[in-house]
């Protein structure tokens, strides 16, 4: 019986696999078929809808955005993010488990309610400002990543150490440099880039912030895909996943998915 349980596991957990990446199985080979619309299987092998990307104009200027956006929301977030986590290692802040649970709520409410809360939210103070919005949204949305990684790093860390180093003649200031970040800089770079991930893919919160003007790429990547489908789509689409997976590696280096995961 147990033994027919863990087939039964094993094969469940291999069609669910499957489900899961047959999109990007699809996707990826489209991006290099030499067909002017979505064909699978490709019929040969082009690299022109990548050159392609050069001369989409709507989608350059989509990409500069999410890359502004994505950037300024992941230093704020940054900042904000490795503060509160040493507040609540250090038990500056009472109920800091607690908190710690709070901040992470945005990541366990559905994008679709958070994006329409945000936008309801930037109408009452007033802020119509697309931008601005697309922002702030977008700190929201990515500061719980960087708490989190931020609190694996700070997880075997002891602070008695930056006591020593002020014991030893150095500031405040000085002794944080010198032993607290050298300690929390993988987490903090991980965490970055999980952040800059996020809030560059970013679609369900955006589509409710964005404006004629203010596009961000996966906005842009849909009304293209209704309005003029073409396999550059799919190029752009493979360069996201690649990055994606190249940060999913870096941060696995750096700290470990199991460790984050933990927190």
């Amino acid at each position: 019986m147990a033994t027919a349980a863990r087939i039964l596991s094993a094969i469940i957990l291999a069609l669910v696999l499957i489900f899961l990446i047959m999109p990007i199985a699809i996707v990826i080979p489209i991006s290099f078929s030499p067909s002017t619309i979505f064909s699978f299987p490709p019929t040969g092998f082009s690299l022109r809808w990548y050159e392609n990307i050069r001369n989409a104009d709507g989608i350059l200027r989509a990409l500069w955005l999410s890359t502004q956006i994505a950037g300024l929301s992941t230093a704020i977030s940054l900042l904000l993010g490795t503060l509160c986590a040493i507040a609540i290692v250090r038990g500056f802040i009472p109920g800091g488990r607690l908190v710690a649970t709070f901040m992470t709520s945005p990541l366990m409410i559905p994008g679709l309610v958070l994006g329409i809360a945000m936008l309801q939210a930037a109408r009452e103070i007033g802020l119509r400002d697309g931008y601005a919005a697309l922002l702030l949204a977008h700190v929201v949305v990515t500061m719980p990543f960087i708490m989190r990684t931020v609190l694996a790093s700070l997880a075997l860390f002891d602070f008695a150490m930056v006591d020593a180093a002020r014991m030893l003649g150095c500031s405040y200031p000085a002794a944080l440099w010198r032993v607290l970040v050298p300690n929390i800089l993988p987490g903090f770079v991980s965490g970055a880039l999980f952040a800059f991930i996020v809030s560059f893919d970013n679609y369900p919160v955006s589509i409710f912030l964005v404006d004629v003007r203010t596009k961000t790429l996966p906005i842009q990547l849909l009304n293209q895909l209704e309005m003029s489908p073409d396999p550059t789509l799919a190029a752009v689409a493979t360069i996201m996943v690649v990055l994606t997976i190249l940060a999913l590696l870096v941060c696995d280096r750096l700290v470990g998915l199991k460790r984050m995961a933990a927190v």
